[in-house]
């Protein structure tokens, strides 16, 4: 096998548990070999040397784990060639791994989307791209009452025999499962889904607090996007809101583009859960990247103009955020660190779905997946598993 070294340096680390200000990185392959500060970089002549400045930042890529698509890709589209659309944009904006996103559909529509992510996982990487490292099923075992802009007519009760079909279909790659634990058989698919290992979250859903509370009993341990899709937040019925702030065992999804949430409220979420309990995540769908106009989202037409995308009667229909804008929004909504930002965007998420061993920090032996940002926060370059797959003016 031919060894692939890469040496960054000069460069601000946010390392684990250490910052050095200014710092080197040492790549083989496709791990991080050597962590230190300057004056104790080795120097090679034969080895490829990127050389930055202390304006620079080198932070984990980030991992997204609700994102649907972007750059006209969907992971709805079952095809190959949406997969490795996705997987090679997603760089751009300092993602280095994601859960392929499904919607409430039609089981057939479902099946061909997992199908194809198991098939796509199976497939030797030619390129460098963003690690697809699971799915997160999202739907369609969800509230009609709290559809949001999931398809109505494809909403149907939790089955487990349903979900055990679809898990083999995928290799076993569904790591995140979106439901209404109220509904029908939704405490047994929670149950079940916490007994084989896949993180059960509250979503689209209009459960009482005390119907979260026995949730959170039976396993639950995720929001997704907080606030939208769910029975709000009230003094005398907390609902899920309620129960996402009030309960610490609850990480939280939060689509920080301030139009899904007010910027006081994403302050106002982050002073109560703080950065050890929130995931930052796009939500995004295919019109990210492109130009205004009009976009399919699960056999659903959606408006994008000037930021926003909406259904026909003006629903919120997921995002056309980028994850280095959300970080940018984050800090300026709450005042919060980079460290911060790093913990709600790469962290955060690699435990969430059991890949902290190796991702979402920068460690002896992890990927070497990285994201360089400047002094403004735009990306100036995404490393993912050793390889440059995006470089700023290239």
């Amino acid at each position: 096998m031919k060894t692939n070294v890469l040496l960054i340096t000069n460069v601000k680390i946010y390392q684990e548990n250490t910052i050095y200000e200014k710092g080197y990185l040492k790549i083989e392959n496709e791990e991080i070999i050597e962590i230190g500060p300057m004056e104790l970089c080795p120097f090679d002549k034969s080895i490829e040397v990127l050389s930055f400045s202390s304006e620079h930042s080198l932070l984990p890529g980030f991992i997204d784990l609700h994102i649907h698509g972007l750059h006209g890709a969907d992971t709805m589209d079952g095809t190959m060639t949406s997969l490795k659309k996705m997987a090679k944009a997603l760089p751009l904006e300092g993602t280095t791994s994601f859960l392929a996103t499904t919607i409430t559909q039609s089981n057939e529509n479902i099946e061909a989307a997992l199908s194809n992510v198991a098939a796509y996982a199976s497939t030797n990487k030619e390129q460098p791209a963003a690690d697809i490292l699971g799915i997160h099923l999202e739907g369609p075992f969800i509230s009609s009452v709290r559809a949001g802009a999931q398809p109505l007519s494809f909403i149907q009760e939790p089955d487990i025999a349903v979900f055990d079909k679809w898990h083999e279909l995928s290799g076993e790659l569904i790591k995140l499962v979106t439901l209404a634990p109220e509904s029908k058989n939704g405490m047994a698919l929670l149950q079940h889904l916490t007994k084989i290992g896949v993180v059960a979250s509250i979503g689209h859903s209009d459960a009482v607090y005390s119907e979260v509370q026995h949730a959170i009993a039976s396993g639950l341990r995720h929001v997704t996007h907080l606030y939208n899709g769910m029975r709000g937040f009230h003094h005398r019925e907390p609902g899920v809101a309620g129960a996402a702030l009030t309960h610490s065992e609850l990480m939280v999804e939060l689509i920080a583009d301030g139009l899904h949430v007010h910027p006081a409220i994403v302050r106002s979420t982050y002073k109560t859960k703080s950065a050890k309990e929130i995931i930052l995540i796009t939500d995004a769908m295919r019109a990210k990247g492109l130009e205004d106009g009009n976009y399919d989202l699960g056999g659903q037409q959606v408006h994008v103009s000037e930021g926003k995308a909406v259904l026909e009667d003006g629903t919120l229909a997921g995002s056309i955020l980028t994850m280095n804008d959300a970080i940018k929004n984050m800090i300026a909504y709450t005042g919060c660190t980079l460290r911060d930002v790093i913990i709600m965007a790469a962290e955060n998420p690699a435990k969430q779905i059991g890949v902290w061993s190796r991702k979402g920090s920068i460690a002896l032996g992890k990927d070497a997946d990285i994201t360089i940002l400047d002094e403004h926060l735009n990306v100036v370059m995404t490393i993912c598993k050793g390889k440059i797959a995006y470089k700023k003016g290239e």
